[in-house]
């Protein structure tokens, strides 16, 4: 399957805001806690290239899990709209819009079935993000 990549392009205290991209281009969007030094739970994670896994998650069914964080574990894409939405993982969705008074992403149900559409035949693939 053909890479992915998340090119971050803001980053602050009310989060870290990237785009989404394979071959044919960019497909969605993200929000990312801000960066604390790659705490656990607190932070997004660092840039790099990683495997992804499809997993089936007890608590967001299937979807994938960025491995071989160091220090880390349990880092997800799932669905959000802003950071109030996340303990490390990456949300998806379609738009950078306001919710609830606060930066953040909207349509990510429709940002993460096509995310999971893009993959559908992979059970792995390479995420390089910058």
């Amino acid at each position: 399957m053909p890479n992915i990549s998340l090119r971050r392009v803001w980053s602050d205290a009310t989060g870290t805001f990237g785009v989404l991209s394979d071959p044919g281009g960019p497909f969605a969007v993200t929000v990312e806690l801000p960066w604390k030094m790659n705490e656990p739970r607190v932070s997004c994670i660092p840039t790099g290239t990683y495997l992804c896994q499809r997993v089936n998650s007890p608590k967001f069914g299937n979807t994938w899990e960025i491995t071989a964080v160091a220090g880390r574990s349990h880092i997800l894409f799932h669905k959000g709209n802003s950071i109030n939405d996340l303990l490390g993982c990456v949300a998806v969705g379609e738009s950078f819009n306001p919710v609830g008074g606060v930066r953040g992403i909207t349509e990510s149900a429709k940002g993460f079935a096509e995310f999971l559409l893009i993959q559908k035949e992979a059970v792995s693939f390479t995420l390089i993000i910058t």
